[in-house]
This record gives C-alpha cells, sequence and structure tokens, in this order.
C-alpha cells in the first residue's frame, strides 16, 4: 500500500479483543510494507556493520605496508557507503509510508464506526475521548508500527553481527555476544514503571483534553453564568497535573537511556582493556582489536532500536486500548432478516403507542425535552436498548417512574440479569433493527436539535445521498434560506456572486443559529427519506420565518411521512395530526385547536402556562360549569339600588 494509493477502499475488520491484539492486527495487515522496510533495515545496518571489518583491513594493510590491500579497503568502503546511503534513505520512506498508512487505516475505522453509530457514540464515549483518540492516539499508534520494522531489523542486525565477531575472533567475539543481551535486556525491569507512569500521563491527557473541549463548546454559556474563570482554573489544574505526569515519565525514561549508555561504556572499556592485552602478548593482530572495537562501538546504534521499540510500545498501548474501546462499540440491533429495501406505510412506536400515517404531517409534544430527543433517536433507531430501558422505565403509585422497572429481573443470589431489548420501532410493519443499516437510515431519517454542518461549499453541503425528487433549490426555497444565499453571496469574493460555490466553515460558524438550522433542515428535505423526523425543526428562527417554513415544510413533504417534535402554536396548527406524549406514552391526539380547548396538559406545554395559572383556570371552569344563578336576596337588593 503505497501513500498515494490512500484512503484504503476497506479498512478491514479490526481485531479489538485487547489493545496488542489491535496493534499485532495492524501490523499483520501491514505485511508487505513491514517486510519491505525490514529488506532496507538490514541492508543499512549490515553494511554499517561491515565498515567496522573493512577499516580493521585497512589499518592491517597500512602496518604491513600493502598498497594493494589498501587500495581494496577504500573500494570496499566507497561500496558500503552507497549501501548505507541507499538503505537508509529507503529504510526511512518505507517506515513512514508504515507509519502513515496505519495511521489512516485507524483513522478510517474511526470514521467508519462514528457514521455506524451516529450520536450513540458520544452517549457511550466521551467526546474529548473520541477526539483524543482520532489526534494523538493516532499517532502513537503509527510511531509503534513504524518502529517495528526498524527495530527487527537493527535486532537481527545484531544476532548476525555477534555470530560474525565469534567466528572472526572468539577471544573478543564471544564477549561481545554475551554483553550484548545483557545490554539489551538490563532495562526490562524498568519498563512496567515506565509504562505507568506513561499510562498515567495519557490518561490525565485525556481528561485534559477533554475538559478543555467541553469548556470551548460551552464558553458562550460559560460567560453568560460568569463560570469562564471556573472552567479555566479547572484546565489550569488539570494541565498541571499533565505536566507532572510527563515529568514523572520522562525522568523514568532518562534513567533508562542513561543505564543504556553507562553499561554500554563499561563493556567498551573492557574491550579496551582485555584486547590491549591480547594484542600486547601477540595473540591477536592490532587490525583485529580496531575490528572488534568498532564493531562493538557502531552495535550501540542498532541497541538503540530496542529502547525506542520500548517506548513507542509504552506509549502505542494505552492509544490502542483506547482505539480499541471506540471501535468495539456495537450499534445493538437484532441480526438482518430482511433483504435491503425500503419498507413504506405508517411509522409507528409500540413502546410510547405514537403513530405517525403514512404521507402525513404528525406534530408530536413532549413535556420534556429530553424524552422528545430520546423518542426522535429511537423512531430513526439510533437509540440503544439499554438507553431505552432507562428512559421508559414504568410508573410507579405515584404516578413517577419506577426506578425498578427496565433494570432487568431480580435473580436468587440479589442481582440483576440485563434489561430485556425494547420492541423495535415499525415502520410499515417492518422492524427497522432488523432493516439493514443502510435500509434503515434510507428509510427514516432523524435531524435532532443541534445538527451539525460541515465545512465546504455549500453545494457540497446539500450534496447527500437522495432520492433525486426533491432538487436543492425547492429544499431551500421550503427552509426560508433566501437571506442566507444573499449573506453568502455577499460573502463569495472569488465566485461571482454564486451562493452554492461559497465556502461555509467548519460547523458553521460564519452563520447565525437560525441560518444553520434552516440549512440544515434542506439538508434533510433534499434527501426526501420515507420517514423524516424533525426534533425542534425551528427552535432558531423568528416567528414569522417559522410559520413560513412550517408551510414550507408541509407543502415540500405532502404525501411523505413527517414526524416533526414541537411545541410551537404556528407549527402544530399546520399539522394534519398533533400527539401528545407524557410519561413516556400517548395520552392524547387530534388537531391542534382541539386539544388546546379539550387538554389542560397539553395546553400547559403549548402555552406555557406555569402550576398557578393551571389552578386558576380549573377554578374558573369549575365556576363557569357550576349554577351560578343570582339568588332572590340578590334581585330584591338590586332593585332597591336602582
Amino acid at each position: 500500500m503505497q501513500i498515494r494509493d490512500l484512503p484504503y477502499s476497506d479498512p478491514g475488520d479490526p481485531d479489538v479483543r485487547s489493545g496488542p491484539r489491535f496493534l499485532y492486527w495492524l501490523g499483520r495487515n501491514q505485511l508487505t510494507g513491514q517486510l519491505k522496510s525490514l529488506s532496507w533495515g538490514l541492508m543499512h545496518q549490515c553494511a554499517i556493520a561491515g565498515l567496522p571489518l573493512v577499516v580493521g583491513l585497512a589499518v592491517q594493510a597500512v602496518i604491513d605496508g600493502s598498497g594493494r590491500g589498501l587500495a581494496q579497503a577504500g573500494a570496499l568502503i566507497l561500496v558500503l557507503g552507497i549501501l548505507i546511503a541507499v538503505g537508509d534513505t529507503m529504510l526511512h520512506r518505507t517506515a513512514v509510508t508504515n507509519w502513515i498508512t496505519a495511521a489512516a487505516r485507524v483513522q478510517q475505522l474511526l470514521a467508519r464506526k462514528t457514521a455506524e453509530l451516529g450520536s450513540a457514540l458520544t452517549r457511550r464515549v466521551a467526546a474529548g475521548e473520541v477526539v483524543a483518540v482520532s489526534t494523538g492516539d493516532v499517532e502513537k499508534i503509527g510511531w509503534f508500527v513504524e518502529a517495528l520494522s526498524r527495530f527487527a531489523a537493527a535486532a537481527t542486525a545484531l544476532v548476525l553481527i555477534c555470530v560474525g565477531l565469534v567466528l572472526y575472533l572468539p577471544s573478543l567475539g564471544v564477549l561481545v555476544a554475551i554483553a550484548m543481551p545483557v545490554l539489551a535486556l538490563t532495562v526490562l525491569p524498568l519498563l512496567p514503571r515506565a509504562t505507568r507512569r506513561a499510562d498515567i500521563q495519557r490518561e490525565k491527557a485525556g481528561k485534559a483534553t477533554e475538559l478543555a473541549s467541553d469548556t470551548v463548546a460551552g464558553l458562550r454559556v460559560l460567560r453568560g453564568i460568569g463560570g469562564e474563570e471556573l472552567f479555566l482554573g479547572r484546565y489550569r489544574r488539570a494541565s498541571q497535573e499533565v505536566r507532572e505526569a510527563a515529568v514523572g515519565s520522562a525522568r523514568m525514561w532518562a534513567l533508562i537511556s542513561a543505564i543504556q549508555v553507562f553499561l554500554p561504556g563499561v563493556l567498551l572499556i573492557s574491550l579496551v582493556w582485555y584486547g590491549a592485552a591480547l594484542a600486547r602478548d601477540g595473540r591477536i593482530d592490532v587490525g583485529q582489536l580496531v575490528t572488534v572495537y568498532s564493531a562493538a562501538t557502531l552495535m550501540l546504534f542498532p541497541l538503540r532500536h530496542f529502547e525506542e521499540i520500548a517506548m513507542a510500545y509504552s506509549f502505542s498501548r494505552p492509544s490502542a486500548q483506547r482505539a480499541v474501546r471506540v471501535l468495539s462499540l456495537e450499534r445493538s440491533t437484532r441480526p438482518s432478516t430482511i433483504d435491503a429495501m425500503v419498507p413504506e406505510g405508517d411509522l409507528y412506536d409500540p413502546v410510547t403507542g405514537l403513530l405517525a400515517a403514512r404521507g402525513q404531517f404528525t406534530a408530536v409534544v413532549c413535556g420534556d425535552p429530553d424524552e422528545a430527543g430520546r423518542l426522535a433517536e429511537r423512531l430513526g433507531g439510533h437509540a440503544e436498548a439499554e438507553t431505552g430501558a432507562e428512559t421508559t422505565a414504568g410508573t410507579g403509585p405515584d404516578g413517577g417512574k419506577d426506578p425498578a422497572a427496565g433494570a432487568g429481573t431480580p435473580t436468587d443470589d440479589g442481582k440483576r440479569t440485563a434489561p430485556a431489548p425494547l420492541p423495535s420501532v415499525l415502520l410499515g410493519g417492518v422492524p427497522l433493527d432488523e432493516l439493514p443499516l443502510d435500509s434503515a437510515r434510507t428509510a427514516v431519517l432523524v435531524q435532532d436539535k443541534d445538527p451539525v454542518l460541515l465545512s465546504g461549499t455549500l453545494r457540497e453541503l446539500l450534496d447527500v445521498p437522495s432520492s433525486g425528487a426533491v432538487s436543492p433549490g425547492d429544499a431551500l426555497d421550503a427552509a426560508q434560506c433566501g437571506d442566507v444565499l444573499d449573506a453568502l453571496a455577499q460573502a463569495s469574493f472569488d465566485t461571482g456572486g454564486d451562493p452554492m460555490r461559497t465556502r461555509i466553515t467548519e460547523r458553521g460558524r460564519s452563520l447565525s443559529g437560525g441560518q444553520r438550522q434552516r440549512l440544515a433542515l434542506a439538508r434533510s428535505l433534499v434527501t426526501d427519506p420515507e420517514a423524516l423526523v424533525l426534533d425542534e425543526p425551528t427552535s432558531a428562527v423568528d416567528s414569522h420565518t417559522e410559520a413560513r417554513v412550517a408551510a414550507g415544510i408541509r407543502r415540500l413533504r405532502r404525501g411523505r411521512t413527517t414526524v416533526a417534535f414541537a411545541s410551537s402554536p404556528l407549527l402544530l396548527d399546520l399539522a394534519d395530526r398533533v400527539v401528545l406524549v407524557h410519561g413516556g406514552t400517548v395520552v392524547a391526539s387530534g388537531a391542534h385547536r382541539d386539544l388546546l380547548r379539550d387538554e389542560p396538559l397539553y395546553r400547559a406545554v403549548v402555552t406555557r402556562e406555569t402550576d398557578d395559572d393551571i389552578a386558576a383556570s380549573a377554578a374558573q371552569d369549575e365556576l363557569v360549569g357550576a349554577d351560578a344563578s343570582p339568588s332572590a336576596e340578590a334581585i330584591e337588593e338590586f332593585e332597591e339600588r336602582a
């Protein structure tokens, strides 16, 4: 796999049983690249290892006065130099390719998992952790994959050099062969502690990243309530904890590095002392001593790769574990037993009793905004079974939620079994959970109350999978985006005033809340799904625009199933049918005006009545319903006064 071939057509199915298994899976999927890197690394390391032998031959040729031997040694040094240059260049090239392709594979896996889980991802994993995995953790994982082949080449080269020295000069080669494993393995007892400190550092860094992400996301609200300094103080404390953890981890790695400098120095001193004694006694030549000493010196370079691979693994293992935590999440659905199709018909939720008739505009009113959001996700097949069990808990004697409901069945030992999955939402009688994911997403589209606009041009924003029945122009017109198009046209200096070519910044930050909401609505309308679920689609616009947007939705979605969660009378009055959901159950349905007249609970939600208003209204209803005719005494008193 070359960098130019990225992205992968299929990143594969990762082994998410553990962090080490995931790293092994990555390395195995890059076997060709690892073998290329290993081959170039061996050529580079062996060429470096050959230099001491050639230098020893050159020194011996000078001592013997052999010009021919010196010329041959010089030619060999030139050849080795070329091999070293080519090997080092290609090793770096292939190793970096392994790094980038591994990181790209992980990022594609994360993107695929994010698209699969949707909004359920941030409910199960903190947003800061997702950011940390997709940025810093991906880099650490790529570092380990890149360092693996260089370490394998260095380890192989060390074995070959030790064997060569033993065969070349046993008296000194055996000493080097015994010392090298000791030097490589001496730091192993320190690695667990260093790894733990690295884990602590990464954990604290992840928490600090999460805190910073949450603070930045809510900065406007924090400034409004005067809590900006409070959260900044928390981030300062978190960053200081990260600094202290990083210093502690760096100290341990500094100790490991010091040991790997001190012990090789002891080896070289011992080698020179013992070799000089052998050369003085005439048991070895000076050239042989120079060869062994040079070889031992150059062996310290591949020995450094042992420290690097230990560091790379200690940092990448927790990163891989965090990636596995995200990649192992699954959408709680039953196995698909239905062919890939898009069913048609009524949208029905058997848990709440909510029925959205096919081809009608149904408005849903919930007194609890959180309940509305959960129900909207459930209608789209997004809600997890365990989440649904919590949100649809039973009612207790006082009418409130029963904490025992949905918590599973108690067993003899006092433990509770896992809660049973809730029945799936039905579209045309077909359970959404039994549909293939693509078919389910095509059938029902959910737009939440805080939709996200990705960076790009307006044309790219509206270029989404769709039926083709609704054009971008019609969708923009129905969503009342005329002022948005005018603003984009004025901002498009290099596009000839074409708003469709104007670039929208990340998350639409250059637009107002109402403009972002209407553009997101236009994007949803373009897709033209069989059933469209909108959660507060007009909450950020004024009343005049809201009425026009509601009329546009009704006009464009005529003949298609549309469900809108709202409490605005302007939108509710245009709906074909209004449903009131309270306590996780449908309690009333009908036309908006009829419900407003006959249902006090509906009237309280829609008109925002307080408890005092409800009590006063009830008292007034009692007076109106009672026999309020005046008494005879009152009539006589009135006549006397007259």
